[in-house]
């Protein structure tokens, strides 16, 4: 980007007038257009919007740009947030046993391919596991748990999500399923892997349960987490074909590679503002 850009996301119930509102107010702001992206929701009767653009002239700063929206907003009610895209969300990255996640979401950070600013690693097996994985200078957290410390546990990861100031937590193959508690507080941005294509094969073991059955086709799912398990409002989901010559362990393999790429794109998409929440569901503008 050679000069500032911004990105505005809205939500809110569908009435006539608001890409005119919303377009009126960003010609009169001085702002060019580079991106728009709709969807009208007919069935909840909501709208969704993402808009990319940059000022033509003077500089503007987003606080500024967003306090001129505000009346637009209010005016038709809408949940909005406005965002300079030069600024990199701090994102905090956990893990457990199984590292290929969190190394490929370490690649494509360190390569550039995700904006983000990763504030700490946490993962409740000790640093020695992951003895291929450079964590260079990061921060690295062991916060072991048990079924007795899962609440001592979870209030020193809560303590680090706000010491770190992170803005989005990523399960990248963390295999601790979160209190209630703890969901509702990172409740809209907390992104989990599932190893499976939900909502089918939950639990433990699902591939194995999927070479039982004889499947097909195996998958993987991204989701926002809730209080309510891999029941999450869904953000990106993939498959791989499969035959009967795969074995579990097959299935284990490829699975790797679907759970990886899920991920990475579900990130980027939060990354960029491509996620709007739509009740159970999600709206994502891809690009």
């Amino acid at each position: 980007m050679t000069s500032p850009s911004f990105v505005l996301t809205l939500s809110c119930t569908n009435v006539p007038g608001i890409v005119a509102g919303v377009s009126a107010y960003l010609f009169e702001a001085g702002c060019n257009i580079l991106d728009a992206q709709q969807f009208d929701d007919v069935e909840t009767g909501r709208f969704f919007m993402r808009i990319v653009l940059n000022p033509v002239g003077a500089p503007v700063a987003a606080d500024a740009l967003a306090a001129g929206f505000a009346p637009v907003a209010r005016r038709f009610g809408m949940a909005w947030t406005l965002r300079d895209r030069a600024e990199r969300r701090r994102v905090m990255l956990l893990a457990s046993r199984f590292d290929h996640c969190l190394n490929d979401l370490l690649y494509r950070w360190r390569i550039g391919e995700l904006p983000m600013e990763v504030c700490a690693v946490v993962s409740n097996y000790p640093r020695e596991t992951y003895g291929h994985t450079d964590f260079g200078t990061l921060p690295v957290h062991h916060l072991p748990v048990t079924p007795e410390t899962k609440p001592a546990q979870e209030a020193a990861l809560w303590r680090l999500v706000q010491d770190t100031g992170a803005e989005l937590v990523v399960l990248a193959r963390y295999m601790q399923i979160l209190s209630d508690d703890l969901a509702g507080r990172l409740a809209g941005r907390c992104i989990n892997i599932h190893h499976s294509f939900l909502p089918g094969f939950k639990g433990a073991r699902p591939y194995h349960q999927a070479h039982a059955r004889g499947v097909k086709l195996i998958g993987a799912t991204s989701h926002l987490v809730t209080g309510d398990l891999d029941e999450g409002p869904i953000i990106e989901q993939d498959v791989e074909r499969i035959s009967h010559r795969d074995t579990p362990e097959d299935l284990v393999r490829k699975g790797r590679d679907i759970e990886r790429r899920v991920l990475a794109r579900a990130v980027r998409y939060v990354l960029e503002d491509r996620v709007i929440p739509n009740g159970r569901k999600t709206v994502v503008f891809t690009d």
